[in-house]
């Protein structure tokens, strides 16, 4: 599982015109799976979202992490994540999980995570248009592996 996590003022997602999610002050997490990935690698990476100190306390020192804060999350599925561009200039998405399977665990990592902080979410599979209003900017790539 990988996602990428974008520390956002405010952020939304948005399918045929439509707003479908949107947050305040919090996380936009772009969120790819790929074979192997099962509920334990979901709720290993709950556990270091919710853990992970990218929010600035009082004395402007990113120390807080984001129920400390009462942030919101964006979920957006990505399966392009797990593009390869080891050859030619043409991605393979090849390690992504295909579909049918990796919505189910989309949804079961929304539902998770859902249970700690307020998710809002994009639909799986749709054009998306996502609009992110990264703070700082503060970009973190994670992974976590079916070990």
């Amino acid at each position: 599982m990988r996602v990428v996590i974008q520390r956002s003022k405010d952020s939304y997602v948005s399918v045929d015109g439509k707003n479908t999610g949107s947050i305040n002050s919090g996380m936009v997490i772009l969120v790819g799976f790929t074979s192997g990935d099962n509920e334990s690698v979901i709720d290993k990476m709950i556990n270091k979202i919710l853990k992970l100190r990218i929010f600035d306390d009082l004395n402007g020192v990113m120390n807080l992490d984001i129920t400390q804060v009462n942030g919101e999350i964006l979920s957006i599925s990505q399966f392009t994540l797990y593009a390869n561009t080891k050859k030619g200039n043409r991605p393979s998405y090849i390690d992504a999980l295909n579909g049918e399977e990796a919505i189910e665990l989309y949804e079961l990592f929304n539902k998770k995570l859902s249970e700690y902080v307020h998710v809002e979410t994009g639909i799986f599979g749709a054009d998306m248009d996502v609009h992110i209003r990264n703070d700082g900017p503060v970009t973190i790539m994670m992974e976590i592996n079916n070990e």
